[in-house]
């Protein structure tokens, strides 16, 4: 027995299908939004959007991924790797630092 799936797009505002269909991203308020939408509505949208993007201010694209913040008087995971090598205590170049490594490294410290 054979199977096959379909998959349908349908544009988020008019609820027409079409194979056209593509996902647009865009904020307001600090809120981020997805919809999809055919090339038609997607063209809506933007006319929609011109005049407020013609007097805005650009500010770059959005970070993607966690940004490290250390609360003060947080030792980094390099400054503790590389005090448990130069120990010969062997630790991974990448990942979190096993809570042992950290908690050694706070006693010698």
């Amino acid at each position: 027995m054979v199977q096959k799936t379909v998959t349908i797009y349908v544009d988020d505002l008019t609820g027409e299908e079409s194979s056209e269909i593509a996902t647009h991203s865009f904020s307001l308020n600090g809120i981020h939004y997805e919809i999809d939408l055919s090339p038609e509505s997607y063209d809506e949208l933007a006319e929609a959007f011109a005049r407020f993007i013609e007097v805005g201010r650009k500010i770059g694209r959005e970070r993607r991924g966690r940004v490290q913040r250390l609360d003060a008087g947080e030792v980094s995971a390099e400054k503790i790797r590389a005090w448990a090598r130069a120990k010969g205590i062997e630790v991974s170049d990448r990942g979190r630092v096993p809570a042992s490594i950290r908690y050694s490294y706070e006693i010698a410290h």
